[in-house]
């Protein structure tokens, strides 16, 4: 890999480079998202050593649960504890939200040398997306999103701080634990890929200027719970899949998403009969990604609403999500809206 990434940028380098496309630009985000590769680096090297250092398998002997009530992972412990160590340290941040955890981590940063208080930024993040997967050897990510507090600097963050639309977000992104490493991420300027080396424990550019692809040929769904889902998405996947769109579903949205980025589609996770709420998470899951599909020339909605405009409601708050490339995403929300119009005549 060395050998291909000789002249190419490095992560470090490409955010020096692209600083002064930040709003507000100070340096304090290209401090943030320094940290968070560093993070990623440090995540990346469990989850390959993961079969021969120990942790694998359910945290606590399957005892233990997060605020979603899902039985943790080893590896979702420890990415979750990583993840907000390095926020904590980094004071620019002034608050994380987790999806492994039920509240949020106020960061004061007033008694450390150089500290002022709270930061500027609070970030949102699930540490491992896809974690179930780690035992058979399939990929899985993390996601998060950093947005620019609402809150007077200095004083402590509050719920609202977190609770903003896709659309102010200053900067969003992925990494993906698979085949190879890479971080993707957006401060609102296009989306770039960087792969990492990990015989010199560097991020490079690999992918610049990520777009989807004009044509869709993959549709990424859980087949098996699509009869429990609404009509009209069952009725999208029937016709895109007699047209000739291929099936591919991972099961980590990461991975999904990711592929649909490089290859062209849409992932479907719609809500269900007795989940119509969904089951993917607004600020660690949707959000973040929503951000980066409309950077990448995509979309993203609910259903009833581009995912850029919808406000949370709540830390923890559950979405139906369809994502991937424009014309896709816009045929499925048309057949939505036709739908809403025939029960409202």
């Amino acid at each position: 890999m060395l050998s291909a990434m000789i002249g190419a940028q490095t992560l470090q380098e490409f955010i020096v480079a692209r600083e002064s496309e930040f709003a507000y630009a100070t340096g304090d985000l290209s401090r943030l998202l320094t940290d968070l590769s560093t993070a990623a680096k440090m995540v990346n090297r469990h989850v390959n050593r993961a079969g021969l250092s120990g942790i694998i398998g359910q945290h606590d002997g399957g005892n233990s649960t997060n605020v979603q009530g899902e039985t943790q992972q080893k590896l979702d412990v420890y990415a979750d504890n990583t993840f907000v160590r390095v926020l904590k340290s980094c004071l620019k941040v002034g608050g994380v939200v987790s999806e492994e955890q039920p509240d949020v981590i106020h960061v004061d940063h007033s008694k450390r040398a150089g500290g002022s208080g709270y930061g500027r930024y609070v970030v949102c993040i699930d540490p491992l997306d896809g974690s179930s997967n780690i035992d058979v050897n399939i990929s899985v990510g993390t996601i998060f999103s950093i947005l620019r507090r609402k809150s007077d600097m200095g004083s402590v963050p509050q719920i609202d701080d977190f609770l903003q639309p896709a659309s102010d977000c200053v900067a969003a992104g992925y990494i993906l634990y698979g085949s190879s490493t890479m971080l993707v991420y957006s401060t609102g300027c296009g989306v770039n890929g960087f792969t990492y080396d990990p015989s010199i424990g560097e991020f490079f550019l690999s992918h610049p200027d990520l777009k989807f692809p004009a044509e869709s040929t993959i549709y990424s769904v859980n087949d098996a719970r699509l009869a429990d889902g609404p009509s009209v998405v069952q009725d999208y996947v029937n016709t895109v899949r007699a047209e000739g769109m291929n099936a591919r579903y991972v099961g980590a949205l990461v991975a999904d998403f990711h592929r649909n980025l490089l290859k062209g589609g849409i992932f479907l996770y719609p809500g269900t009969t007795s989940r119509p709420e969904g089951k993917l998470r607004m600020l660690y899951e949707a959000q973040p990604l929503a951000f980066l599909a409309a950077q990448a020339g995509g979309s993203a909605t609910d259903g009833h609403i581009d995912l850029l405009k919808r406000t949370p409601l709540s830390l923890h708050e559950r979405t139906p999500l369809y994502i991937g490339e424009k014309a896709a995403v816009a045929r499925l929300q048309a057949a939505f809206d036709g739908v809403r119009v025939k029960a409202d005549s």
